[in-house]
């Protein structure tokens, strides 16, 4: 069974259009409290949020097709997706949800689910999930109805368990630094823990309304931190997107560093304590330059398929700690069972502290390949996989890279496109190589 809402991080989509309609989001949280009940006669779901004014009209949805179906409910209010995995397994919950869209516009919403152990939910949790949407629904009586309650310290909890990932024998004393909240769930949240930490803290794009969420702001427009950092003279500055699951970094110089950099950096910091590094894990989009960083240093690398969800499941297979992907998710399984923008930030933050090193200075040596991607439109019924010209092609390509570059070809999950993409030490040979490619893909 093919899934027909859920996408790779839950299900997303505009508001008031389907699936993201209060009707459809009272038959979710029914049909979801249906599977868990199959498990447990009196389960208990903790519910998060962003700030989009839509999620007011999701939560209470979600809530009564949970109570409908015998489910207690734990309330939070706005917090960050890592706050609601961390706070689903610290307090013995069945099941974690948060109402976010991520890092995109207001108009968008999404309900996403954390397992009892605080962790992404596997393909075939959705399937059953997907499965009981189609059958009829099977409301309690009014006895067995569940309960709904809010949890006012869910803030602070969160706080304190973000603080505590820090090395407890260092401070944030004497740095400052601008923090991006995207006017999203981590907007409160974020400068208390840098605060109280030690720092001297700037905020932007922590005054939501509703309807500004990553507007301009946040790990997807960092343009908004680089300008704050330069006008306030701070040593760096911490963009999050709309649910704080990610983030970007930003030093004194205005450089902007991604996520295939900052795990690099995480490695390396562990490196550098003498803790044994097995390998990381990466995407199929990762810069080569990372991977051949790490076996430099006798890290291994693999790329799992673009998504956190499958970074994660990776490292769970291989029982290692540490992966990520370059727009910002990044894991560290010794600190959080998911993606934390927050705690991601404290861990680089730690190395630059412990070490006395910049994050360039870390970074020395390190330079990202240039890529050039090429969108191709593939026409009905055209089967590039049995192309032999591209196979032809793509052979002369991987000789001309000889190992110092990359080619990825993948379709487009939303559109007749052939994404092409080459990586290369220079950017002249990186294009050269995607337009052979692209050429093969239309001749």
């Amino acid at each position: 069974m093919s899934r027909q809402y859920f996408g790779t991080d839950g299900i997303r989509g505009t508001v008031g259009q389907a699936p993201i309609t209060p009707d459809f989001v009272l038959r979710l949280g029914h049909a979801v409290g249906q599977v868990l009940r199959r498990t447990e006669s009196r389960p208990t779901v903790l519910i998060g949020k962003d700030t989009r004014i839509s999620g007011y009209m999701l939560e209470s949805a979600l809530e009564a097709g949970f109570a409908s179906a015998g489910v207690d409910v734990l309330l939070t209010g706005p917090l960050p997706t890592p706050g609601v995995a961390y706070l689903t397994r610290a307090l013995r919950q069945s099941l974690g949800v948060v109402i976010s869209a991520s890092h995109n516009p207001f108009q968008d919403n999404g309900i996403k689910f954390f397992s009892a152990n605080g962790e992404k939910l596997p393909d075939d949790w959705e399937k059953d999930v997907e499965s009981a949407l189609t059958q009829a629904p099977q409301w309690v009586d009014s006895q067995g109805l569940g309960r709904a309650r809010r949890l006012e310290d869910a803030r602070g909890r969160y706080i304190e368990f973000c603080k505590a990932s820090f090395d407890s024998n260092l401070s944030l004393k004497g740095l400052k630094l601008v923090v991006d909240g995207a006017h999203g769930a981590a907007y409160q949240i974020a400068p208390a823990v840098l605060h109280e930490l030690g720092a001297e803290v700037i905020s932007i794009g922590c005054a939501p309304d509703g309807l500004n969420i990553n507007d301009g702001v946040g790990a997807t427009h960092p343009e908004a931190l680089v300008a704050a950092v330069a006008a306030h003279g701070a040593h760096y500055g911490i963009a999050l997107d709309g649910d704080a699951d990610r983030l970007q970094l930003v030093d004194a110089q205005g450089r902007l560093y991604n996520g295939d950099e900052l795990l690099y950096v995480l490695v390396a910091d562990r490196l550098a304590q003498g803790e044994k590094v097995p390998g990381a894990v990466g995407t199929l989009m990762t810069n080569m330059a990372v991977e051949l960083a790490l076996q430099q240093r006798g890290v291994d690398f693999v790329r799992a398929k673009v998504g956190d969800r499958y970074v994660l499941e990776e490292l769970i297979n291989r029982g290692w700690q540490l992966g990520g992907e370059g727009s910002g998710h990044l894991l560290a399984l010794d600190r959080h069972t998911t993606g934390d923008g927050m705690v991601s930030a404290l861990q680089v933050l730690q190395a630059v502290v412990r070490s006395g090193r910049s994050l360039a200075q870390w970074l020395e040596g390190v330079t990202l390949f240039p890529q050039r991607l090429i969108n191709v439109r593939l026409q009905a019924g055209q089967d590039w996989r049995q192309n032999a010209r591209l196979a032809t092609v793509q052979q002369d390509v991987d000789g001309m890279l000889s190992g110092q570059g990359r080619v990825l070809i993948r379709p487009s999950g939303t559109e007749p496109l052939l994404r092409v993409m080459v990586e290369a030490r220079e950017q002249a040979l990186a294009d050269r190589c995607a337009q052979m490619l692209a050429d093969a893909v239309v001749g």
